[in-house]
Formats: structure tokens, sequence, C-alpha cells
């Protein structure tokens, strides 16, 4: 793989810093209106097969699984390697800030209620808190990591790796959007309504965007950090929630090898777009 920095076009100064963030937050923006699209899917399908829910959320954890190594530790390694002159020390650094996003993540999952639709109510009892806004904090958890990877994903200008990343999440956004809204139906909300929680929970995305793309651009030293940060939120999802969701059913063989097409997807953009 191609140096990150040396795929990077040319900016100084403020308008450099304001071309990133505009770059991240559109990116992102861009990944997260892919969930309206599969949401859409509601209103022409009631319900979906086990199985082929099983599949279609197993591919985009491959999907962030490849985005995670190939277009934020990688890159995250490269960053750290020519700002501190020592491998070592930089994979030291880029492991300190994935554990820091898994660690992170796994609070705001502890002290933020929310609802999975397999595995239940997690985080504090809060009585008062209807059951669709549980759901929508649960989507919205999941979402605003995707789009900070995405605007990290253009830190420095590195517009090959954000298109890529941006592209990869994306195409997991449409079946984990339709898959939401169908899982919405499912529990007694209508299609409208179904389509509207999904498609208005991918906006969290661009907001994790602009949060991602900002940082990197106002402190260029956290790059390593940052994207290290960004690859451990996402590994967290893939295993507390993706996973384990869809090994419950009994298409463990059938979710293994979705997320394995989805990795390779993922891996084929990187190479070819990054």
């Amino acid at each position: 793989m191609e140096p990150v920095c040396g795929r990077r076009y040319a900016m100084t100064g403020v308008s450099a810093a304001t071309n990133v963030i505009w770059l991240g937050f559109l990116g992102s923006l861009g990944a997260g209106l892919a969930t309206g699209i599969g949401a859409a899917g509601v209103f022409f399908i009631r319900r979906l097969s086990d199985w082929l829910e099983d599949m279609m959320l197993s591919f985009a954890a491959g999907i962030m699984l490849a985005a995670t190594f190939f277009s934020l530790l990688l890159p995250a390694i490269d960053h750290g390697e020519a700002q501190f002159g020592g491998r070592v020390i930089a994979v030291s650094v880029v492991t300190a800030g994935l554990l820091l996003g898994a660690i992170t993540l796994q609070l705001v999952h502890r002290w933020a209620p929310h609802e999975h639709f397999i595995t239940g109510r997690e985080g504090p009892e809060v009585a008062a808190v209807a059951r669709i806004w549980l759901f929508i904090v649960a989507i919205t958890l999941h979402n605003f990591p995707e789009g900070m990877a995405v605007g990290v994903g253009f830190a420095d200008g590195d517009v090959s790796n954000g298109i890529s990343l941006a592209t990869g999440i994306g195409m997991q956004n449409i079946p984990e959007g339709l898959a939401v809204a169908v899982s919405l139906l499912a529990v007694g909300y209508t299609r409208m309504q179904s389509f509207l929680v999904a498609f208005l929970t991918g906006l969290a995305e661009p907001l994790g965007g602009l949060f991602g793309s900002a940082a990197v651009s106002l402190a260029a030293p956290l790059m390593p950090w940052t994207l290290g940060f960004a690859a451990g939120a996402m590994l967290f999802i893939i295993s507390d929630e993706i996973i384990p969701e869809t090994h419950r059913g009994g298409f463990q063989t059938v979710a293994t090898f979705s997320l394995m097409v989805g990795f390779a997807v993922m891996m084929f953009l990187d190479a070819t777009l990054g």
C-alpha cells in the first residue's frame, strides 16, 4: 500500500483545514444518505427472513472490518511513523487510540439507555423514555462512529482514502438501513415512521464526519490517535453488536461468509480507489 503521505493533495493553512472539514462532512453525508436508500425498501417489503437479515448485517460488518484495517489503522501507522520517526512508537500510539475508542464506546453504551432489536434493552433503566427513542439512540450510537471514520479518512487531504471509505460505508448502509426499517416495522411502527427513523439516524454520520475531520484538521498531531480511535469504535460495534446479533438465529455459516464477502468488497475498493 502506498504511504498515506504520498497521496495527499497540496493544501496549506486555514484553507486546507476548511477543505478537509468539508470533504469529511460531505463524504459522511453521502454515506449517511445511503441509509435512506435502504430504508425506502420498507415501503415494498414487510419483513426480512432471519437468514437474509443476518446475511445483510454481516455483509455490512465485513465492510466495516476491512475499513478499520485498510482505511484507518494502516494510514494511522503511516502518519504516526512520519510524525514520531519510529514504527514501534507509531504502532503503540495507534494501539492506544484503538483501545481508547473501544473503551469510550463501551462507556457510552453502558450509560446511554438504548435498545437493540434482538439483544433487547441496554444501559440504565429510564421508564419515561419511549421505546422508539431507545431504538433511535441505539442506531445513532452505531452510525456516529461510522461517520467519524469517514471524516478522519479524509484527514490531511487524503481524498482517495476518504472516497474509498465513504463508498464502502455507504454500500453497507443500504442493507443496514433496510434491516433497521423493517425491524421497526416488525415491532409495531408504521412504514413511514420506520422509514423516517432509519433515514434520520443515518444523518448521525455527517455529524460524526464533521467531528472527525475537524478534530484531525485543527489538531494534526492527533491524527494517529484519531484514526486509531475511529477504528476502535468500529471494531467495538462489530464485535459487541453485529456479530452476536447475527449468530443467534442458527445462520452462523451464512453470516460468516457474508462478512467475508463484505470484507473482500471493501478490500477491493481500498486497493483500487485508495
